[in-house]
C-alpha cells in the first residue's frame, strides 16, 4: 500500500514513517509539508492512503481532502492532528479515520486496516463536506494546477470539461458547470446553459443590432453572448453591483 504524508511539522512526519516502517506491506512514497504539496504527490505517486495533517500553511487539510475527493482512484484519508475539534468536519470530508497527536502505534495500525478496507471497496461512498473551496484544481500533464476561485473571471462549458477563464490564463477542470453554480451560486451568476460569469465581472449588458444581449466583463477582451432565458436574473445582478 502506497502512503503520504502529508504534516507541516518534520518531527511528526518522522513519527509517521517510523511507525509505519512496522506495519507490514506499506510503503511511504512521498513525505510533504503542506496541502498543495499533498496534491502534487498524490497525482505523482496515486497513493492508496494519504495521512494528512489538517493545520497546514495555505491550502490545509480539509480543503486538500475536498480535491483528494475528485481523484481517481480515490485515495483513503486519514486525518492526524493535535486537535479534536476538527473531527465532525474530517469526517464530513470522508476520512475513514482520525487520530490524534501523538499518534500511537495501534491506532495507527487501525487506521491503515480501515484504510485497505475502503481501498478493496468495503466502506460507504463519501460523504461531500459542505464547505466551499477556496480554489479549482486542474490536472496538467500529470501535475496539478491550483486556481484561486476569486482570480476566476468565467467558467464556460465544453464537452465534458469546464474551461475556467482566470487572471493568469485559461484552465480545464473535469467538473459539471452544474455542479460549480451549486457551490459557488452566490459568486458566480448564469448567463447561458454553458457559461457562468463572476459577479464582480460583470460590468454592463449591452444589445445589438440584432436584438442579442452581450454581457461586458471588466476583464475580458470580447463580450459574452446572454441567452434569453438569463437577461432577467442577470439584469438585477447587475443592479446590485
Amino acid at each position: 500500500m502506497k502512503v503520504v504524508i502529508a504534516d507541516d511539522e518534520p518531527l511528526a512526519r518522522e513519527r509517521l514513517r517510523t511507525l509505519l516502517a512496522q506495519v507490514p506491506g506499506v510503503e511511504v512514497v512521498a513525505e510533504v509539508g503542506d496541502g498543495r504539496a499533498a496534491l502534487d504527490a498524490c497525482a505523482a505517486h496515486a497513493p492508496a492512503l494519504v495521512l494528512l495533517d489538517i493545520a497546514m500553511p495555505g491550502i490545509d487539510g480539509l480543503e486538500a481532502a475536498r480535491h483528494l475527493n475528485a481523484f481517481e482512484p480515490r485515495p483513503a484519508i486519514v486525518f492526524c492532528t493535535a486537535y479534536d475539534a476538527h473531527a465532525l468536519k474530517a469526517f464530513e470530508a470522508a476520512a475513514v479515520d482520525y487520530l490524534v497527536k501523538p499518534v500511537r502505534a495501534e491506532r495507527l495500525q487501525a487506521a491503515v486496516e480501515r484504510a485497505r478496507a475502503f481501498v478493496a471497496g468495503r466502506e460507504a461512498a463519501s460523504v461531500v463536506a459542505d464547505r466551499q473551496r477556496t480554489h479549482l484544481c486542474a490536472r496538467l500533464r500529470g501535475s496539478l494546477r491550483l486556481i484561486p476561485v476569486e482570480d476566476i473571471r468565467y467558467l464556460q462549458a465544453e464537452e465534458k470539461y469546464v474551461v475556467v477563464h482566470h487572471a493568469r490564463g485559461e484552465d480545464l477542470v473535469e467538473e459539471s458547470l452544474k455542479s460549480l453554480e451549486e457551490e459557488f451560486g452566490d459568486r458566480f451568476v448564469r448567463i447561458h446553459r454553458n457559461c457562468l460569469v463572476a459577479r464582480h465581472e460583470l460590468l454592463e449588458l449591452r444589445r445589438d443590432a440584432e436584438g442579442h444581449v452581450h454581457a461586458v466583463l471588466r476583464h475580458a477582451e470580447r463580450t459574452l453572448e446572454v441567452s434569453r432565458r438569463c437577461v432577467p436574473q442577470l439584469r438585477e445582478a447587475v443592479r446590485q453591483l
